[in-house]
């Protein structure tokens, strides 16, 4: 029986009962109390398995280093046209093939590598891609990167100095001692996005079966009906039972709606090209998109994969001493242009809008 005694009241504990929601707070991995220094890329392992196994994650970074050398690259001399057209990597690659796959690697682990191999003269002759799992960091007390120390098929260290290793750093921060990869930040939406998967597809894959009901009671007739059954539904055949049609009838599973599913799956789908940095548009998602936020989208896409390949330039240039110029992808400010002159009501776009540099 209720108590409507009013001084029994009591209230809920929220307050304690429920945590407020906190960011983790994080330190650097920047500690240089030793003549050497070390440190080695632990999720390496776990950052390739997430790039290899979620198509959207690969198809978005793949897209990205597209963008920045996918229409390949001017050396400044003929010399150094003939040496980076002699590069081949592993057998049958190229320079630009192996830039394109060093900036995946640095983006999806926060750092690449490649040896470099030189003649006698010092001469370049060649670049081959490296495993981070088995990279080394070395710092000194003054947090400088020093050297590599490369773990071999044997077991063995091998050391390298830093002019001997083609080092992609990606958004290195603070005295980090390495790059940031950009997997720590998706990290959480790709599992929500792959439980989500799993979870619907299970629901579909389940209504497919239909319930059965039988009225029987013997439990060693029952068995036989079990069996019977999965092994109609496995084989993709009928079943038929020798009763009256009021002894056994099937009922089918609903499937939920699926307007629900598919809200959160774009809501995850949104966060998870908002956090990577790069544009649905330019993977050719389009559907969610008008041809006018698709085409903004590509704009202010571009001093993204501007500063990417201006980096890359710095990169082979203070590294390998070549000096290279990337071609740049079209850009769409000349037809947004074309498009605001027909739009007389349209706010102008302004050049540094698109452009990558100083930010005035």
């Amino acid at each position: 029986m209720a108590n409507t005694n009013f001084s029994k009241t009591t209230t809920t504990d929220l307050t304690n009962a429920v945590p407020d929601i906190t960011v983790d707070s994080k330190i650097t991995e920047g500690n240089f109390s030793q003549t050497e220094n070390k440190w080695t890329n632990v999720n390496a392992s776990k950052y390739y398995g997430f790039y290899y196994n979620v198509g959207e994650y690969r198809a978005a970074i793949n897209s990205f280093a597209t963008w920045v050398v996918g229409q390949g690259y001017t050396a400044q001399t003929l010399r150094d046209t003939a040496e980076l057209e002699g590069i081949d990597g592993f057998g049958n690659e190229t320079f630009r093939s192996i830039l394109w796959g060093m900036i995946c690697t640095k983006k999806f682990n926060g750092d690449a590598y490649a040896l470099i191999l030189r003649s006698d003269k010092g001469t370049l002759i060649n670049l081959i891609t490296l495993d981070p799992r088995r990279i080394t960091h070395i710092s000194n007390k003054q947090g400088r990167l020093v050297g590599f120390d490369y773990s071999q098929d044997d077991g063995k260290q091998k050391r390298y100095d830093t002019t001997e290793i083609f080092h992609l750093c990606n958004e290195r921060i603070l005295n980090e001692p390495h790059g940031t990869s950009i997997t720590s930040a998706v990290e959480w939406v790709i599992e929500k996005m792959k439980q989500a998967r799993e979870d619907y597809a299970r629901i579909m894959h389940v209504s497919s079966v239909r319930i059965f009901f039988v009225d029987e009671s013997d439990t060693t007739r029952q068995d036989v009906i079990k069996t019977q059954y999965a092994k109609a539904i496995k084989d993709g055949e009928v079943m038929m039972l020798t009763c009256k049609p009021e002894d056994a009838r099937f009922q089918d599973l609903e499937v939920p709606p699926a307007d629900a599913w598919i809200r959160y799956m774009d809501n995850l789908e949104d966060k998870f090209y908002k956090q990577l940095g790069v544009p649905k548009a330019t993977l050719g998602g389009t559907s969610d998109n008008t041809e006018a936020s698709a085409k903004v989208g590509v704009l202010v896409y571009e001093p993204i994969w501007t500063q990417e390949t201006v980096e890359l330039e710095a990169d082979v240039w203070n590294q390998l001493a070549k000096r290279i110029k990337i071609n740049k992808q079209p850009s769409l400010l000349d037809n947004a242009k074309r498009d605001e002159a027909k739009n007389k009501g349209q706010l102008g776009f302004q050049s540094n809008d698109v452009t990558a540099g100083r930010g005035e």
